[in-house]
């Protein structure tokens, strides 16, 4: 019950429905409010206990200056959590490994229990390993279910085990996707109450339900357990960027464009940490799918959530995809009741402002290697003759070749790969037979696969139908993909293949190769599977500069697929032009995509829909019933999930032999008080990273290689190299995790120069050799030497990933001292007890001098103990450098789970005074 101190309680009549709210006008200063902090302040009103929440809390949130800096902490409440299975195994294995631990301590293992209604959605499994032909789907949910049936019997459990837990089971569409169309009220109901619906998820995209009016944003999996568990979310009260949208989108340009130009206009301005709002007469031009989209790439361009006010399209959408009326009418009335329906004309008071002209944006694409890499497409290929150089040899360079497009060399009996207009790229022409006996070059720049896939963008009829529309008008004229052209479409929820099919659009998507692999995230989570044997090993033997065409939100190294080195984030139609061209050096905007029946040039321009072309399919083919009908019991399974044969008991039964799913050591030797934090004396440095190191680079979610510590393990364990599956898959067994921390393909290790992936100096043996990570943290570990890690700019940017937390604790880290942190990492290493410390403003390890070899001690850290947070530590090393490091635990709530060792440890030991 709040404690009422504004006298905000209220009822709300909806039809014959009648709700308690509290009222935001109760507040002094709402009104002015930007829309994300109106919801917090209902937050606090409603959750007020005058404790944790006090009215002096609300008071700062309606006083809130928008040029001060944030200071003041509040805790948010989020009203439920949403997971996917690779972030949300982990969460279970860790709740199932609680309720243990409580009852080894004398409590009662079923206080363990989600407290917030918590959905988890199996997105993140399959494996485009089957592509290219009309049984490809089965295939790969076949060999899905075969790979992952001990993890899954694992969910099943869960949803037996906890209450207010729920799952969906695989092939039914990506989180996010799954969130806007089904899950999200947008105004929630419990308790008699309404409120606005507010998340944390375990997925750094679950910021793409913002587009709804829902305030939500990508935490890790150990904050989730928090929040599941009824821990408020410790934050300061952030700064909010108002973005102010006008004019409308011109003809030829999708919602991928548009958000690709706001990527990168938000992170040159700089926006980590805080919340951006979009606002003005743009915003109500601007569909619900495109706001989504644009919601959905927060994390690329770094801040915490990016939200849309509710308005009439809002509860359009939510009529569109089936939700009751009841549930359409109480989302209106109770926006248009607390102040949050839009207003086009209004200028909430906001920190910071900017402002995009709709009309102003151009195709584009992004990459090779950052979302935030805008390319303007009549570029692209121009840039790509640039960036290629960065990827291939200096006697390639050297010996570099240009040739036309028409007279582009071709193997005999089999095509060729244009150069087009890319002139001066590096070539090194290999030939390759396909199975069928056919040759064809492959070179540099080769796209070797093209995926529609991702959240960000099959959750948006309009480019899908733009992507199905170009594959039709390619077909009509006798256009197909290159033979080199690995070709998935993985869309996000089964309507997309509703809607396809109705329109009569799916058997052009087929004939280009684009068939049904999964309702997945596959190719954007490093799930493309294996290229063609024949294109792996020519790319592997020639050593080539190959790339991928996807629609993504994440092009990171290493990412996409081991053989690719260049990763493009592109529109779905884009995707499908790009699997036909073959190639990044042709300028798809100019040259040829391939010849017509007649041996007429084809060009973009000619298989491009009009707009009116995509908006007819879209109103024809899409309706309510699709929606119901897909949703109608989307947590019931089919009976392949239902005949999982599961254990019993509110414990789980573990299997000693699971590769899948083991106990996990957090609590063993835990008191049920904590133990006082100690400074840290004698630190060796694991790694030394340069910037913009991402959570993949961390903790990879892809391919296993069978010569690293993760695939000896496995192989150990008498798992077969096919069935590795991938790190992403295996986050619930901490043995394969701790051995793929730090094991990304393309991790350079400053002090391990000449290597690339999961390598260190091990300074415990002589002549200190270079060794896996893995390996030389055992040997620290053993001789009782802490570690710590030295790190640039945006340390940790990327996926929400705990594992890279967890993972870099496991390996006996206790201090990562870095230029600046992305927000979900720095939290998290808290939350596994690792204290993240920053350089001084303007230095780094480069400027201090430091090598990575020496040995380094840190003093100041006790103060914690003494329930302050000290703002420096003093960091000396052996060498003679000495410095004041800036502690990074930003507020009282973080330093009490620091204290505690980790957050987990701090829920269990507050559930156990309960």
């Amino acid at each position: 019950m709040s404690a009422n101190s504004f006298d905000a309680r209220s009822t709300l009549q909806v039809g014959d429905e009648s709700y308690e709210i509290f009222r935001l006008d109760k507040v002094e200063g709402s009104a002015r409010l930007p829309y994300s902090l109106k919801v917090l302040l209902e937050n606090l009103l409603r959750t007020e206990d005058g404790a944790n929440i006090t009215a002096d809390h609300i008071r700062a949130l309606g006083g809130w200056d928008s040029q001060a800096q944030p200071s003041q902490e509040i805790q948010f409440t989020p009203a439920r959590v949403i997971m996917q299975d690779f972030t949300g195994v982990p969460c279970v294995v860790d709740l199932a490994t609680m309720r243990e631990a409580v009852k080894e301590l004398g409590g009662d293992p079923a206080r363990i229990n989600p407290l917030a209604p918590a959905e988890l959605v199996i997105d993140h499994s399959v494996i485009a390993d089957r592509f290219g032909t009309p049984d490809s789907f089965a295939q790969n949910v076949e060999l899905e279910y075969g790979r992952n049936k001990e993890r899954y019997q694992f969910l099943r459990w869960g949803q037996t085990a906890f209450d207010e837990f729920k799952v969906v089971p695989p092939g039914t569409g990506i989180v996010h996707q799954v969130n806007i169309e089904h899950l999200a009220r947008t105004v929630m109901v419990r308790g008699g109450q309404a409120y606005p619906d507010t998340l944390v998820g375990t997925d750094s995209h679950t910021t793409m339900v913002n587009g709804l009016g829902v305030l939500g944003w990508g935490v890790g999996g150990i904050e989730a357990e928090a929040a599941m568990l009824g821990q408020p979310v410790s934050m300061l009260i952030p700064r909010v960027v108002g973005f102010k949208l006008t004019g409308e989108l011109p003809a030829g340009t999708t919602a991928t464009d548009l958000v690709l130009t706001i990527t990168e206009m938000l992170r040159r301005h700089g926006v980590v940490g805080k919340f951006v709002e979009f606002y003005g007469e743009g915003v109500a031009a601007t569909s619900l799918a495109n706001r989504a989209t644009i919601g959905n790439m927060s994390p690329e361009f770094g801040s915490t959530a990016a939200i849309f006010p509710i308005d009439a399209e809002t509860v359009s959408y939510l009529r569109l995809t089936g939700r009751s009326e009841q549930q359409v009418a109480l989302v209106e009335a109770y926006a248009k009741e607390q102040g949050l329906w839009l207003d086009p004309a209004a200028e909430p008071d906001y920190s910071e402002k900017l402002e995009l002209d709709l009309s102003t944006v151009v195709p584009s694409i992004a990459g090779p290697k950052r979302p935030q890499d805008r390319i303007v497409l009549s570029r692209a290929a121009e840039q790509f003759a640039t960036d290629v150089r960065n990827y291939v040899t200096d006697d390639e360079e050297a010996g570099k070749e240009s040739f036309p497009a028409s007279d582009s060399p071709a193997a005999p009996g089999g095509t060729s790969q244009a150069a087009g207009s890319g002139g001066g790229v590096p070539s090194k022409p290999t030939l390759v037979t396909a199975e069928d006996g056919t040759m064809y070059e492959l070179d540099h720049g080769a796209v070797t696969v093209a995926a529609i896939t991702s959240c960000t963008n099959t959750s948006n009829p309009y480019v899908m139908v733009a992507a199905a529309l170009v594959a039709k008008k390619a077909v009509e004229k006798g256009l197909t993909r290159k033979p080199w052209v690995k070709t998935t479409l993985a869309p996000g929820s089964k309507v997309v293949t509703d809607y396809f099919d109705k329109a009569g659009l799916t058997p052009y998507l087929d004939k280009l190769g684009f068939n049904l692999v999964g309702y997945g995230c596959t190719t954007c989570i490093g799930n493309s599977g294996p290229l063609p044997e024949e294109v792996s090993k020519a790319v592997n033997e020639a050593d080539l500069a190959v790339t991928s065409v996807l629609s993504g939100n994440r092009n990171f190294e290493g990412r996409i697929n081991p053989d690719v080195k260049m990763n493009y984030l592109a529109s779905p139609p884009l995707v499908v032009a790009y699997a036909i061209a073959g190639s990044m050096k042709l300028d798809i905007t100019k040259d040829a995509l391939g010849t017509d029946q007649d041996g007429k040039p084809v060009h973009l321009e000619d298989i491009w829909p009009t707009e009116s072309e995509v908006n007819d399919v879209v109103a024809s083919a899409i309706g309510e019933d699709m929606f119901r009908s897909s949703y109608s019991d989307v947590f019931a399974g089919d009976a392949q999930w239902q005949a999982l044969p599961i254990p019993t008991g509110n414990t789980f039964e573990w299997d000693p032999q699971s590769t899948y799913v083991r106990k996990p050591p957090y609590f063993e030797g835990m008191t049920t008080e904590p133990v006082p934090v100690t400074d840290i004396e004698g630190a060796r440095v694991l790694a030394k990273l340069g910037d913009s190191v991402t959570t993949d680079h961390i903790s990879p979610a892809g391919a296993i290689k069978a010569d690293t510590p993760a695939g000896q393990y496995l192989t150990e364990h008498g798992v077969q190299r096919r069935d590795f599956n991938s790190y992403g898959s295996r986050r619930g067994n901490h043995e394969v995790m701790i051995r793929g921390t730090f094991a990304n393909i393309r991790l350079r290790n400053q002090i391990a120069p000449g290597t690339e992936g999961g390598f260190t100096r091990d300074f415990t043996q002589p002549d200190a050799p270079v060794a896996f990570i893995y390996d030389a943290s055992r040997h620290y570990i053993e001789q009782g030497i802490p570690l710590v890690v030295l790190a640039g700019k945006e340390y940790g940017s990327g996926s929400s990933r705990d594992w890279a937390a967890k993972g870099t604790a496991l390996l006996g880290v206790k201090a990562v001292i870095a230029e600046s942190y992305e927000r979900i990492h720095r939290s998290n290493l808290i939350g596994m007890g690792v204290l993240p410390l920053q350089f001084p403003e303007g230095e780094s390890a480069l400027t201090l001098g430091l090598t990575g070899e020496e040995t380094f001690s840190f003093t100041g850290v006790t103060a914690l103990n003494e329930g302050t947070t000290p703002r420096t530590v003093k960091v000396t090393t052996d060498t003679g450098v000495e410095f004041d490091a800036v502690v990074r635990i930003d507020t009282p709530g973080e330093a009490d789970y620091y204290r505690n060792g980790g957050i987990m440890q701090y829920v269990l030991r507050s559930l156990i005074r309960q």
